[in-house]
């Protein structure tokens, strides 16, 4: 084997081995969004009645995104017990801050801060959960700020064991209809509290694998080994 030949088959083997890193690196980006939050003081979320979490750490991950509603699980520290599978919308008003979520203005005393919204770090916006209607005109009240809702008879789907967004519970927290309510107990559409995220046209369309990703990459690299190996042979 000429010393050319040798050089390009080297050369070749290293852009396939670069080819392969970047497809392990995309295929490696997180889509759930886990995040670890610790709670120093418990903390109410989303649920049947008042559902407050002791102080610890928790889990949050995304379960599905693939429309404007986003459904939210947080599991124990360990990510095998869910405490709750919220419905949450993407609120291009709420801009990420230092902290990894944010809690409605001070309660009465005595009172868990209730969980506003969770901010995936890198994003620029928040996911703003959906509380059932009950809760959701007692926080408008009390912070003087509009909350979304979700009727209350919906909201048992918030606490169902679910694994897939194709589950029954996860299917109606996607189908039911979202409103929000001012503090004056004024019932108005959910476009009045949230502006969606601009359309990221640069990035490329979400698909169930990756594998059409990687397999373009590996034919892309065997098309410039082969062009390689036939231009030293030239």
């Amino acid at each position: 084997m000429s010393k050319r030949l040798s050089r390009a088959l080297v050369m070749a083997f290293s852009i396939t081995m670069l080819c392969m890193m970047f497809t392990s690196a995309a295929s490696a980006q997180p889509r759930s969004k886990k995040t670890m939050v610790t709670f120093n003081a418990p903390v109410e979320v989303p649920g049947v009645d008042a559902q407050v979490l002791p102080a610890g750490t928790y889990m949050f991950k995304l379960l599905d995104s693939q429309s404007d509603r986003h459904i939210v699980q947080i599991f124990n520290k360990e990510g095998n017990h869910v405490y709750s599978t919220i419905l949450a919308i993407p609120n291009y008003r709420l801009k990420a801050t230092d902290k990894t979520v944010m809690t409605f203005a001070e309660r009465r005393a005595g009172d868990p801060q209730a969980i506003r919204a969770w901010f995936y770090p890198g994003d620029n916006w928040g996911q703003e959960f959906v509380y059932p209607k009950k809760k959701a005109i007692e926080l408008a009240k009390i912070t003087n700020t509009p909350v979304l809702y979700i009727p209350d008879e919906v909201a048992v789907n918030y606490v169902a064991p679910v694994t897939t967004a194709t589950e029954a519970p996860v299917v109606a927290l996607k189908a039911v209809a979202i409103r929000a309510v001012k503090p004056t107990g004024e019932d108005i559409e959910v476009a009045e509290v949230v502006v969606p995220p601009p359309v990221q046209t640069a990035s490329l369309p979400k698909t169930a694998s990756d594998l059409p990703l990687v397999t373009l990459m590996g034919f892309l690299c065997l098309g410039i080994g082969i062009s390689l190996k036939a231009l030293c042979a030239s």
